[in-house]
């Protein structure tokens, strides 16, 4: 007790995997790492339990007993992990990973034939509509299957098609036959408790013989009891004899004595069926938890349903169970004229095309909180297909869609996205869209998102390239530069721009709109002007005073030497970065002199990062100057990678930082540094000594990086 076990877990690591984990020092919990490894590598064959004299036991189950453990999986290719866990023997290796796995992921699939898929199908059912998964992410999917990935995404969203083997209505999935058995009694159970409180009404006034023992024998007991399982989330209870008991009508008008209901026979046991439904709601949960499942499906028409073309207009694909609210707000947003969908080539509505399917008749499950598809093509119909699971996507609050070739069909993603923000119980709160081409100037789409959802608290759009095809300009829809940004909820702006200016008109209103802005990066902007970069960072003070972070990569900050230096005097924010942007291209000694004195008078500022900047050795030995007895700085990391250090200038660096730590009387609050890709391999004794002496003062982070093939890659490359 008391003895941490991570040792041992490496240990085991190092013995049954025989590889080295790549970034090993970030590993917090062996493990952790060693048991979802370990499942993996068995479930896809690359891992041989018999090669391990600890392993090759008749006793020991891989997957059974490893898959508790399990919060992350990845299946890939022809979905062979699938294959195995839908299989009936790995039922409860199945029924551990609903418990456990929290992030499903899928990397390099190809296209797979019906078996596999209804295997995928039986999969995602238990997994996420029954289970615990979060989030669904995909990845390197260059050619993808249209049937296929709708079928991920639908049933990512909580969708399920009627009318098969494992729908709703016709399951042999028993969480699904429970809980549509609980429906039935449930809405049963109500209309008789209906009918017994209007004869309860009809007689009361004439049933005054034995009020008492009609409310403890009948269904005066019954109601307590439901308001009872009510508290515990439990449907409610009826008393069906009671619905069921002869009321003498005729011997009441009669004027002769009333019969009392608690004394019709059918009612005596009534306590005892009440006592035995509430043991069997108690325990339904559980019970459903712990049970081995049947079969899931009946493999002659299972597939049959899945996604078969829909002959209907695009408004006729939301679902039905979404809220009026929305299906309205999604009607207006398709016929309005200021909407980025309305009548683009990007998003038409006709009918016919493969891989869209009405979600009329679909069923609506669990569905997962993260959705992030990585280079996987999208074309116009599996846009549209998103759109409309988008559209009421209540639970989604993480989207991510990257590298995705989405060009006009851009502005479909945001017509589900607008449908989606008027839903009053949505959750998303993060959208990232990155890929090669923009298909309109960078702050253009970051209005038109934030116009649609000013829910929003982090949003990331980032370009590499322009469409020079497209023009740079979207045609057929009016320009997001007119649309009208609400205020909005924004906390986290960050901009990649494919050599855009970076012009006030179209940023103003994006940063006044933002009031609760706290993080802002941009990236690959070009200034106009000299003047430009002033102005910007007085619009910031004045619309976004709670900021926090500002980082700037790529852009070209070597003659605004002044606006850095205010910047780094700035008393709110407290982490600044200027990443590769020629801060010492142009400059003199005296710029990195103010750098220095600034930084020492900056007690708000925590974080300064500066890669790729050309420190060099000697601008680097400056530096530690931030740390001397005078200074009231409170940095606490300094990132200084890329930026030609040498191990004799890092020996130098640290020498000077021990002396002015020890000035302090050994108190410092300087903890990280980083030193990723700097030019320590030349030397490597002098390296590990600075990097031992600085580890006994604050964290190091750096990597074995080979400067001299990064420089024949570079002339290569010229």
């Amino acid at each position: 007790a008391g003895l941490s076990t991570q040792p041992v877990w490496r240990k085991l690591w190092e013995d049954v995997m025989k590889t080295r984990p790549p970034n090993s020092e970030n590993i917090t919990c062996w493990r952790k790492k060693f048991l979802e490894t370990f499942f993996s590598n068995v479930l896809h064959g690359v891992l041989d339990v018999s090669s391990d004299w600890r392993l090759n036991d008749h006793h020991f189950s891989p997957l059974l007993h490893s898959s508790p453990h399990v919060s992350q999986l990845t299946l890939c290719n022809m979905l062979q992990g699938a294959v195995e866990l839908a299989a009936e023997h790995n039922q409860q290796v199945l029924e551990n990973l609903a418990g456990s796995l929290r992030i499903l992921k899928f990397q390099h699939l190809l296209s797979s034939d019906q078996s596999i898929r209804r295997s995928l199908v039986l999969l995602l059912h238990r997994l996420i509509h029954h289970g615990s998964v979060s989030q669904v992410s995909m990845y390197s999917w260059p050619v993808p299957d249209t049937v296929l990935l709708v079928l991920i995404l639908s049933m990512s969203a909580g969708f399920w098609r009627s009318g098969n083997a494992l729908s709703y209505h016709s399951s042999p999935c028993s969480l699904c036959r429970e809980d549509k058995a609980q429906s039935q009694e449930s809405a049963r159970e109500r209309a008789e408790r209906g009918r017994c409180d209007e004869r309860e009404r009809s007689d009361g006034e004439n049933q005054k013989g034995c009020p008492r023992a009609t409310e403890v024998n009948g269904c005066g007991a019954d109601a307590r009891l439901n308001s009872v399982l009510s508290g515990l989330g439990s449907p409610p209870l009826r008393n069906e004899a009671c619905s069921k008991a002869p009321h003498d009508h005729t011997s009441i008008q009669g004027g002769s004595s009333p019969r009392c209901v608690s004394d019709q026979p059918s009612c005596q046991p009534v306590l005892r069926k009440i006592r035995r439904r509430l043991k069997s709601a108690v325990g339904r949960k559980r019970r459903c938890l712990r049970q081995s499942r049947g079969p899931y499906a009946d493999p002659e028409d299972l597939y049959d349903f899945v996604f078969t073309v829909a002959r209907e207009d695009n408004s006729g694909l939301l679902d039905k169970n979404s809220a009026t609210e929305g299906e309205n707000a999604e009607n207006r947003t398709s016929s309005s004229p200021g909407s980025p969908c309305a009548g683009h080539a990007g998003c038409k509505k006709r009918g016919g095309s493969a891989g869209i399917f009405s979600l009329k008749a679909a069923h609506r499950f669990r569905s997962v909180s993260t959705l992030e598809l990585f280079s996987i093509p999208l074309t116009g119909e599996t846009c549209r297909t998103l759109s409309n699971l988008l559209s009421s996507w209540v639970s989604l609050e993480n989207l991510v869609l990257s590298y995705n070739g989405l060009g006009a069909n851009i502005f479909c993603v945001l017509s589900g996205l607008r449908a989606l923000s008027c839903h009053s119980d949505c959750h998303l709160r993060v959208v990232r869209v990155s890929d090669v081409f923009s298909h309109m100037p960078c702050i253009e789409l970051v209005r038109c998102i934030l116009s649609a959802f000013p829910q929003l608290h982090t949003l990331s759009v980032s370009f590499d390239l322009k469409n020079q095809l497209e023009g740079n300009r979207s045609e057929g829809n009016p320009s997001c530069s007119e649309a009208e940004i609400p205020e909005s909820c924004l906390e986290q702006l960050e901009t990649r721009f494919p050599r855009d200016p970076l012009p006030a008109a179209f940023r103003l209103p994006v940063l006044k709109a933002s009031k609760s802005l706290q993080q802002l990066s941009l990236d690959s902007a070009t200034l106009p002007c000299s003047q430009e970069l002033g102005l910007f960072l007085e619009a910031l003070k004045e619309c976004n005073p709670n900021l926090k972070k500002l980082s700037f990569h790529d852009v070209n900050l070597a003659e605004h030497q002044k606006e850095v230096l205010l910047l780094l005097q700035d008393p709110v924010l407290q982490e600044i970065t200027f990443s590769f942007c020629r801060l010492f291209e142009s400059s003199t000694t005296e710029f990195l002199s103010e750098i220095i004195n600034t930084v020492k008078k900056n007690s708000s500022l925590k974080s300064l990062k500066l890669p790729g900047n050309r420190l060099g050795n000697h601008r680097l030995v400056a530096l530690a100057d931030v740390f001397s007895e005078d200074s009231s700085s409170s940095l606490c990391q300094l990132d200084v990678s890329s930026n030609c250090i040498k191990p004799d200038g890092l020996l130098e660096f640290t020498k000077k930082l021990e002396g002015h730590i020890q000035q302090r009387g050994g108190r410092t609050q300087f903890t990280h540094l980083r030193l990723f890709q700097n030019w320590l391999d030349q030397d490597a004794e002098t390296a590990q000594e600075a990097l031992r002496r600085l580890k006994a003062v604050c964290s190091v982070v750096n990597d074995s990086w080979d400067s001299s093939q990064a420089f024949a890659d570079y002339i290569s490359v010229m």
